[in-house]
């Protein structure tokens, strides 16, 4: 019988809290019977939101937290005053033991300053990424760095590469991941020093398959698996991704409802645009990992729905029985306990 999966929920994070992290909770309960979650946060609203819900009692704990971060706090003075709040109780569950990963659509900063803080990084992680799977017409791709790291090293972004292949290849399947760095050209001397830097250090690198440079506008068309930048570069590409994805959805529809013709057109193609659109929504492939942790801590979106949510715990789930930790500790050298 597989092992049971702990997973921490901040149920207070996110613009739809609780009532979608609820749901998304419950819903992952009935998918997963090896998953127990510990929903943390405003005791008396989290019994409220199950109301009416179906779920099985005896794999789900309520942790009563009375305070909450807000996105707009300094993260650090949040994660260090807010003791009681629910994104910290989270990230204490798995420095504990309790629980092997958590899961929180609330503020990024204090997600990634706790991650580092209290859940700590594996001996050997110079720093984590934060590695979210964006969609492209060949199915998805991780990016790494997109927010955690915005002045990254050389010997990080190659640590990112490593742990991206592991990630790509245990937990979504795909066999010798292609390994590409973003860059503003093709060519091997182009970029900023980082990149220029970086780049013979990947290449030298035996346990990736690097392809070398990737531009921007090939990102869309699955140019590479996994793609290394810093943080900064990383953000923009992630942000500039949901603007265009948002921007053409709305010039569609506003396209097919402008004449009588095409609104007739519409209604022919709906079904096989709706069925299109539906793999590039990333709430289907889960939250973003912060990966290198002593413990899996996954960053959703702050307009999560239920699905999203319910997704990011399937995820570490599969994270876990992958034992995705083991397997970065293995390609670092690290033989000793994490620290």
């Amino acid at each position: 019988m597989p092992e049971m999966i702990n997973v921490a929920v901040d149920a207070m994070g996110g613009d739809n809290a609780p009532m979608e992290v609820v749901r998304g909770v419950c819903d992952a309960l009935e998918v997963d019977k090896n998953v127990r979650v510990y929903l943390v946060g405003k005791e008396a609203e989290v019994r409220q939101c199950l109301e009416g819900l179906s779920y099985p009692a005896d794999r789900l704990e309520i942790v009563h937290a009375p305070e909450v971060i807000e996105t707009a706090e300094p993260p650090v003075m949040a994660v260090r005053t807010k003791k009681e709040s629910s994104l910290v109780k989270c990230m204490y569950l798995v420095k504990d033991g309790t629980c092997d990963a958590l899961v929180s659509a609330g503020s990024t900063g204090a997600l990634l300053v706790g991650g580092q803080i209290i859940v700590g990084r594996i001996k050997g992680v110079e720093r984590p990424p934060l590695a979210p799977l964006i969609p492209t017409t060949e199915g998805v791709s991780l990016l790494l760095d997109c927010g955690a790291n915005v002045d990254a090293r050389p010997s990080q972004l190659v640590q990112f590469a490593k742990m991206g292949s592991i990630y790509m290849e245990s937990v979504m399947g795909v066999k010798n991941p292609r390994v590409g760095i973003v860059n503003i050209g093709a060519e091997e001397e182009k970029g900023n020093a980082l990149v220029k830097e970086t780049f013979p250090l990947l290449k030298a690198t035996p346990e990736i398959n690097f392809i070398g440079s990737v531009e921007a506008r090939d990102i869309p068309y699955g140019a590479a698996d996994v793609l290394v930048c810093e943080a900064f570069v990383g953000n923009v590409i992630l942000k500039m991704y949901e603007g265009v994805a948002g921007a053409l959805v709305k010039m569609l529809k506003k396209g097919m409802l402008s004449t009588f013709r095409s609104k007739i057109g519409g209604l022919l193609v709906k079904p096989a645009l709706k069925e299109t659109m539906k793999s590039f929504d990333t709430d289907n492939y889960g939250g973003a990992p912060l990966l290198g942790c002593n413990g899996l801590v996954v960053k959703t979106h702050g307009s999560s729905k239920a699905i999203a949510i319910r997704n990011s715990i399937l995820q570490c789930s599969m994270f876990q029985e992958q034992q995705i930790k083991e397997k970065i500790k293995e390609q670092l050298g690290v033989t000793d306990p994490a620290v």
